[in-house]
C-alpha cells in the first residue's frame, strides 16, 4: 500500500486496517461477503459453518467451560468455531481492531495436550474463548484505544491484571475489540477503524463505548467478553444487541492496566464488567475475577469474595420488593420499551410479588453532575490527544465534548466543592431508597430497580442524546445488570405519547420515534441493586427470568432451554 500520498491521520489508519486485514488473509476461507444494502444480517451469519460450529455456537461460557472440561470438545474446536463467528461479525460490523489468532490457536493447543497429560483443566474457563475492548491492555498487542496518535505507540508490556485472571483461569484471548475516540462515547466510532454497525440492523448504533464487543457476541463471534462502564458503557451496547451485561459498583472488579484519557482522575471512577449470552455467565466472570483475590495485586479494590449461594438466590425475600422507573423526570421513553416494563409488572405481580413506582430523584441535575466530574478539565485532555493524532473529532465526541467547550478548567477548589455536591447526591438518593420501606407492602425498602437501559433502542448512528438512565447509577455508584426481554419489528406498530415535550431532548428523541426506524432492534431492560450487592442483584435477576423466560435474539442460542435448577441445557438441531 502507498501512503506518501496520505495524511498522516489517513496513513496511520490505512496502517492499521492493513495490518488487520493481514492477519484475517489466512482465513479467507471463513470469509463472507454481504451485500451493504442487507441491514440485519444476522441471518447470513451461519454461513460456511459446519453441524459442529453450530452446536459449539450455542453455547454459553458456562457451558463451553463444562463440555470442554468432560471432553465432549477439544479446546481448538471451540476456539475454531468462535474465530469462524467472529470473522463473520467483523465483515458484517466492523468490530475487531487487534487479532491475535495464531497466539490463540497455540494456546488452544496447550491446553488440550496438558488436559490430555492430566486429565485436568488449568482453571474453571479452560478452553473457553474471551474477546477484550481494546483499551485494556493485552501483552504484546497494540492499545490505540481509539486515539490516531496511540496506535503503534501503545504496544502492551503487559496483560492488564482482569486478563492475567482470565487467563491463569485458562481463557484463550484471541481478539480485542473496537471502543470509540476518547471513550466517552455511547455509540462507537474513531478515525482508525472507523465505525461499528449493530448486526440487527446496520443503520443502528451498536452502542458504545464496548459496542465492538457488543456486536461480535451479538454476531456469535464471542461467549464472553470484557468491557468497561463509566457513564452506560458496558449496558447500553449490550441492550442494543440483546445480550446481557454487569457494571459492578467500584473497587468491586480490578480495574488496574486500562488505557485512557484522564488516568488518575477520581471523581467519577469506570468499572470493568462482563458481556455475555446469559446471565449466569456474568456470575462466572465475577467468581472467577474474586476468586483470583485481586485485592492483593490491585490496592484500590476492596477485600469482597464473591458469594456464590448469594447469587444463587441464598437469602432472598420470597416476596421481593421491585420498583419500576417509567420515566426519569427528563425524557419519556419510546413505547417498547414502556410496553416491556407493563410486562415485567405484570408479571411480578401475579406471581405474588410487591411492585411499587420509583419516583424518579433529581435525573437532570445527576447528568448536570456528572457531566462537570467527566470533565474538570474542560475536556482539553480530550482535545490535546485529538489533535496530537491530527484527527477531528468524531460526532458523539463533539457532542461530548460540547457540553464543557465554552468554559475554563475548575479549579482545585472548584473540584473540591464538586465532590461535595457528589457525596451529597449520592446521600440524598440513599435516603430516598430508603425511605420506600413506607410504600411498599414488605414494609422494608425496594429489593432493586427495575427501569428503561435508555429512552430508545439501538438509535441511528450519531444520534444517541440523553445518558440519564445509565449514567445515573454510576454517579450513585450503584450495580446494575441489563438484561434482554424481545425484539422489536415493525409490525409492532405503536403510536408515541402526544404529550408535550419538557425540553429540547425529549422534543428530540420523541420525533425519533418511528417502528420502521428500528426495526429488528433488540429490547433490553435494566435492574438495578444496592452498591456492592452484585450477587443479590443477580439473584434477583434469576427470579425475574424465572417468570418470563430470556428472550434470545443472538443467533444460535434459539435452542437454549432451561432446565429446573436455571442452567442452560444444548439441545441439538
Amino acid at each position: 500500500m502507498t501512503l506518501n500520498h496520505l495524511s498522516p491521520r489517513l496513513a496511520v489508519a490505512a496502517c492499521k486496517q492493513d495490518d488487520r486485514e493481514t492477519k484475517l488473509r489466512p482465513f479467507q476461507d471463513w470469509r463472507i461477503h454481504v451485500n451493504p444494502d442487507i441491514s440485519n444480517v444476522i441471518p447470513v451469519l451461519s454461513k460456511g459453518l459446519s453441524d459442529k460450529d453450530r452446536i459449539i455456537l450455542r453455547c454459553d461460557a458456562t457451558t463451553l467451560a463444562e463440555v470442554v472440561r468432560k471432553g465432549v470438545y477439544a479446546a481448538v474446536d471451540v476456539l475454531t468455531a468462535f474465530i469462524k463467528a467472529a470473522i463473520a461479525a467483523q465483515d458484517t460490523t466492523n468490530c475487531l481492531t487487534e487479532i491475535c489468532f495464531e497466539d490463540a490457536f497455540e494456546r488452544a493447543r496447550e491446553l488440550d495436550e496438558y488436559m490430555e497429560k492430566t486429565g485436568q483443566v488449568v482453571g474453571p474457563l479452560h478452553g473457553v474463548p474471551v474477546s477484550i475492548k481494546d483499551h485494556i491492555k493485552v501483552k504484546g498487542l497494540d492499545t490505540s484505544t481509539g486515539y490516531t496518535a496511540w496506535a503503534y505507540n501503545t504496544v502492551a508490556e503487559e496483560d492488564a491484571l482482569v486478563v492475567k485472571i482470565l487467563r491463569d483461569a485458562g481463557a484463550v484471548i484471541y481478539v480485542k475489540t473496537q471502543n470509540p475516540q476518547t471513550l466517552l462515547s455511547l455509540e462507537t466510532n474513531n478515525n482508525i477503524f472507523g465505525r461499528t454497525c449493530n448486526p440487527f440492523n446496520r443503520s443502528l448504533t451498536a452502542g458504545g463505548s464496548s459496542g465492538g464487543e457488543s456486536a461480535l457476541i451479538a454476531c456469535g463471534g464471542s461467549p464472553l467478553g470484557v468491557g468497561t462502564d463509566i457513564g452506560g458503557s458496558i449496558r447500553v451496547p449490550a441492550g442494543h444487541c440483546g445480550l446481557y451485561g454487569l457494571k459492578g459498583s467500584v473497587a468491586r472488579l480490578p480495574h488496574s492496566g486500562l488505557l485512557g484519557s484522564h488516568a488518575g482522575m477520581e471523581a467519577i471512577i469506570g468499572c470493568v464488567g462482563p458481556m455475555a449470552t446469559s446471565a449466569r455467565d456474568l456470575a462466572l466472570f465475577c467468581s472467577v475475577m474474586l476468586e483470583a483475590e485481586p485485592w492483593l495485586q490491585e490496592p484500590p479494590l476492596l477485600e469482597m469474595p464473591w458469594k456464590g449461594h448469594v447469587a444463587r438466590g441464598h437469602g432472598l425475600p420470597e416476596r421481593l420488593s421491585v420498583a419500576i422507573l417509567y420515566d426519569d423526570g427528563v425524557v419519556k421513553p419510546h413505547p417498547p420499551i414502556l410496553q416491556a416494563l407493563d410486562k415485567y409488572k405484570e408479571a411480578l405481580e401475579s406471581a405474588g410479588h410487591d411492585v411499587v413506582m420509583w419516583e424518579p430523584l433529581d435525573h437532570q441535575n445527576g447528568w448536570d453532575l456528572i457531566v462537570k466530574l467527566y470533565l474538570l478539565d474542560g475536556g482539553a485532555e480530550y482535545r490535546e490527544t485529538i489533535q496530537a493524532g491530527g484527527e477531528r473529532e468524531v460526532p458523539q465526541s463533539k457532542w461530548m465534548l460540547d457540553h464543557a467547550r465554552s468554559r475554563r478548567p475548575y479549579t482545585p477548589h472548584e473540584i473540591f466543592r464538586l465532590s461535595v455536591e457528589r457525596e451529597a447526591f449520592r446521600a440524598n438518593a440513599l435516603a430516598h431508597w430508603n425511605a420506600t420501606k413506607s410504600r411498599t407492602a414488605t414494609g422494608r425498602p425496594v429489593d432493586a430497580i427495575l427501569c428503561p437501559v435508555a429512552p430508545t433502542l439501538a438509535p441511528p448512528h450519531d444520534s444517541t442524546s440523553w445518558w440519564g438512565y445509565t449514567s445515573h447509577w454510576n454517579l450513585l455508584d450503584l450495580p446494575a445488570v441489563v438484561f434482554p426481554v424481545g425484539q422489536h419489528t415493525t409490525s409492532m406498530w405503536v403510536q408515541a405519547d402526544p404529550s408535550r415535550s419538557r425540553n429540547s431532548v425529549e422534543d428530540f428523541i420523541t420525533r425519533q420515534w418511528s417502528p420502521n426506524t428500528y426495526d429488528n432492534a433488540p429490547i433490553s431492560l435494566q435492574l438495578v441493586g444496592r452498591r456492592h450487592n452484585e450477587e443479590r442483584l443477580l439473584a434477583i435477576l434469576g427470579v425475574i427470568e424465572k417468570l418470563v423466560p430470556p428472550a434470545h435474539s443472538v443467533p444460535f442460542l434459539g435452542s437454549f432451554s432451561h432446565g429446573v435448577n436455571g442452567h442452560h441445557k444444548v439441545t441439538e438441531g
